[in-house]
C-alpha cells in the first residue's frame, strides 16, 4: 500500500510495474512479485503471490446509477498460492479477483457501501454489492460466477445489521439467513473487513465480507492519518 509517482510505474500488454514490486501475466496465472517496506513500523515485505484463476469472467456492472463508477470480477473463481521470504510466510487457498474503475472521485456519488463474496459448494462464488447513494438511493448487485467465468444473477436476500466497529461504522449483510460475524480482520476509521458465517443461494457460506465509508474518506482527520498507513514515495 505505497503510493508512487508516475515515473515509478511502466506498464505492457503482460506487465505492470510499481516501484520495485510488479505483476506479470502469463496467460494463465497472475504473479505479484512484492518488494516492499512496511508501515508504520517500518520492516521488509518480500514474496510472490501467485493467482491461478479457473475461467476469466466478462461481467462488467455499473455502481452508481450515473454509470461513472463500474466493478467486474476478472478471476471470481481463483487458486491462491503465497510465499514470502520476509516475514516467513506461506500458504495457498481459495482467491477471488477483479476490478474497480471510475471517472470521478469515489466520495462523489456514494455515501457507503457492503460488499461479500463467498465460496459454494459447487465451487462457485456468489457476490454481493449492497450500495447506497447519496440521497439515500440503494443499488443492489447479487451475482454468482462459475468456475468457467459464466454469471448468473440470483435474488438479493434481506439485509441484516452487524455490530458496528470500534470507529462505529454501521455495517450490514445481505443475507438469507441469520447473520454473524466470525472474525473481525481490519478495523479502520472508514473501512472494515470481517469473515461472516451467512447464508446465501440456499447454503450456509463464510463470507469476506467489507464496508467502506466514504464521507470517512474524505474527511480531514483521516487524510491527514493515511500518509502514516500509505506512504507516498518516487
Amino acid at each position: 500500500m505505497t503510493e508512487r509517482g508516475r515515473g515509478a510505474m511502466r506498464r505492457s500488454a503482460h506487465e505492470f510495474v510499481i516501484g520495485p514490486s510488479r505483476l506479470h501475466w502469463d496467460g494463465h496465472a497472475l504473479t505479484i512479485h512484492i518488494d516492499e517496506v512496511g508501515v508504520p513500523l517500518p520492516q521488509r515485505v518480500r514474496g510472490t503471490v501467485r493467482v491461478v484463476p479457473q475461467g476469466l469472467c466478462r461481467f462488467v456492472t455499473a455502481l452508481d446509477d450515473a454509470g461513472r463508477h463500474r466493478w467486474g470480477p476478472i478471476g471470481p473463481v481463483s487458486r491462491v498460492e503465497a510465499r514470502f521470504d520476509s516475514p516467513g510466510l506461506d500458504w495457498q487457498g481459495h482467491a477471488y479477483l477483479d476490478s474497480n474503475e471510475g471517472d470521478e472521485p469515489i466520495d462523489r456519488p456514494f455515501a457507503d457501501w457492503d460488499w461479500a463474496r463467498a465460496t459454494l459448494a459447487d465451487g462457485s462464488t456468489a457476490v454481493i454489492y449492497d450500495v447506497r447513494q447519496k440521497g439515500g438511493r440503494e443499488r443492489v448487485i447479487a451475482e454468482r460466477f462459475l468456475p468457467d467465468g459464466r454469471a448468473e444473477a440470483f435474488d438479493v436476500p434481506p439485509r441484516h445489521a452487524l455490530p458496528r466497529t470500534l470507529w462505529r461504522i454501521e455495517r450490514g449483510m445481505r443475507s438469507a439467513g441469520p447473520a454473524r460475524e466470525a472474525q473481525r480482520l481490519e478495523d479502520t476509521p472508514f473501512y472494515a473487513r470481517s469473515v461472516i458465517d451467512a447464508a446465501l443461494c440456499g447454503e450456509r457460506v463464510t463470507a469476506v465480507h467489507e464496508t467502506l465509508h466514504l464521507p470517512r474518506v474524505a474527511s480531514l482527520p483521516v487524510r491527514l492519518m493515511l500518509p502514516f498507513r500509505m506512504p507516498r514515495r518516487g
